[in-house]
């Protein structure tokens, strides 16, 4: 059986998740805001119950308190790459595991990409496109994406040189 790859993100990807998970949840919140003062404004609405809107109320807490507190650390924990000069090699996965070997010939072309979040952490993301599908290293440091996104390029070109 073949060893997992080698190679970690970068640890601040865990902040960055942290804080685009909670965006997201506000707006969650916001929503369920409205429904509650909905709720209170006009209680002959029969829309949702109050017992409705307390159990959405416990489980988005519930969530927000895993996705934020401890679900960013795990990802972290599980996610692993390695790039050689055959194939890429991702690992990532809470519950189910997921193993992906793109190989370096069916490689089109790699990208770098950074959102504001990212930016803000010095993070940048790497996209592998192929003719199926395009696949992503989150989450590395910007000097580590640059040189492994130069690094699958140069391993691509060299394999289209051999066919």
């Amino acid at each position: 059986m073949r060893s997992s790859p080698k190679n970690k993100l970068s640890h601040d990807a865990i902040k960055a998740w942290r804080v685009s998970l909670s965006i997201f949840i506000s707006f969650l919140v916001l929503g369920l805001f409205f429904l509650w003062g909905y709720k209170l404004l006009s209680p002959e609405a029969g829309f949702f119950s109050t017992w409705t809107l307390i159990a959405i109320s416990v489980i988005l807490i519930v969530i927000t308190g895993l996705g934020i507190f401890f679900i960013p650390e795990i990802r972290w924990r599980r996610w692993f790459y390695e790039v050689d000069e055959h194939e890429v090699d991702l690992q990532s996965g809470i519950f189910i595991i997921t193993r992906t070997l793109v190989p370096i010939k069916r490689v089109q072309h790699v990208d770098t990409r950074q959102g504001p979040i990212l930016r803000s952490y010095n993070l940048a993301d790497v996209t592998i496109s192929t003719a199926a599908t395009t696949h992503r290293i989150p989450a590395l440091n910007e000097e580590v994406a640059d040189q492994v996104r130069d690094q699958i390029s140069k391993f691509a070109r060299l394999a289209e040189e051999d066919v």
